[in-house]
């Protein structure tokens, strides 16, 4: 394996063949994705990464290895807020359980395209300004810190959002979904359904998580190779593990605090670096660390004062 044009063309096209194979094979219609699909297709994800990633170990080093699991967890991880998000806005919109993947699908396909623009600029300016390291360290502490002290869940007010403003503005909508599609034709004339406005919801959420989790992943490796194919293998993932935890996403209510530390530690690290090098062993470690006790902690101490968010579809092939 070797960082070269033909090889960033063969793994892109690789993605792609495996989302069309999601698309027009194992998801060609509409349908209510179940717990058990999704828990099936979560490990099948986890399972691939994996073992690129023990690809990446055997042919380009231990180093590159633990850089590129330990930028897949913290990306993984990161996700779960996304996918919070996401359940408010499908919730606020009444989106149908049916068409939720077909946004998701999209969601990932517009969001694999805005991240490696973000990887190669981000990339491109670190190595041209090494002063910019401090400043994506600073950027990463403060970050975690508006983590740690933001409070309350968030709130999607679709009104708000200045792109779904001009879409309104200067794109004519339908008042009601037009089955899973995005577009209509009405009199001659082209109008976006609400499931468009969803979907341009779910991009724009993603471009304000990328500017947390790309800076963090800048951290851990400036191989763009490896900032690239770890986000990409956690996005893969991104709609099985929605489906998969659509109704236990609350009880993970201290890993907001985990993900937290893990940018401040991160971000630590990397205004450090320059006097004090720490083995990426030990970073992959603390990260593992934070990750697991925070996850122990939502479920050793429930929170019990928030409103439930309502669960995912029950698969109905394991009731008795």
């Amino acid at each position: 394996m070797e960082n070269s044009l033909p090889f960033w063309v063969g793994f892109n096209a690789f993605v792609l063949l495996m989302l069309m194979l999601d698309l027009l094979v194992f998801n060609r219609k509409a349908h209510v994705v179940r717990i058990r699909e999704a828990l099936a297709w979560s490990a099948f994800w986890v399972a691939l990464s994996l073992a690129f990633n023990y690809l990446v170990y055997r042919t380009m080093g231990q180093q590159a290895g633990l850089e590129f699991l330990t930028g897949y967890l913290i990306e993984k991880s990161l996700s779960v807020d996304n996918l919070f998000v996401f359940l408010l806005i499908f919730t606020y919109f009444k989106v149908p359980q049916e068409y939720q993947h077909r946004i998701l699908f999209w969601g990932v396909i517009g969001a694999l395209v805005l991240r490696a623009i973000f990887i190669l600029a981000g990339a491109a300016l670190l190595a041209k300004f090494h002063f910019l390291m401090y400043v994506l360290g600073a950027f990463l502490v403060y970050t975690g810190i508006r983590m740690a002290l933001s409070a309350g869940e968030p709130e999607i007010n679709p009104d708000d959002n200045p792109v779904v403003k001009f879409l309104s503005r200067h794109l004519p909508i339908t008042s009601k979904m037009e089955g899973g599609k995005f577009f209509v034709r009405k009199e001659r004339l082209l109008f976006a359904t609400p499931l468009f406005v969803v979907l341009v919801m779910v991009e724009t959420t993603d471009v304000v998580f990328a500017a947390d989790s790309i800076p963090a992943i800048l951290a851990i490796s400036r191989d763009t190779f490896i900032v690239y194919t770890s986000n990409v293998f956690a996005l893969l993932g991104l709609r099985a593990l929605y489906f998969a935890l659509a109704g236990l996403m609350q009880l993970f209510h201290y890993l907001h605090y985990g993900l937290s530390l893990i940018l401040v530690f991160i971000g630590g690290k990397l205004l450090v670096a320059e006097y004090y090098e720490l083995p990426m062993t030990i970073s992959l470690g603390v990260v593992g660390v934070l990750l697991l006790g925070s996850v122990v902690l939502s479920l050793l101490f429930p929170k019990k004062d928030s409103p439930l968010i309502p669960p995912g579809p029950v698969d109905s092939s394991t009731k008795e």
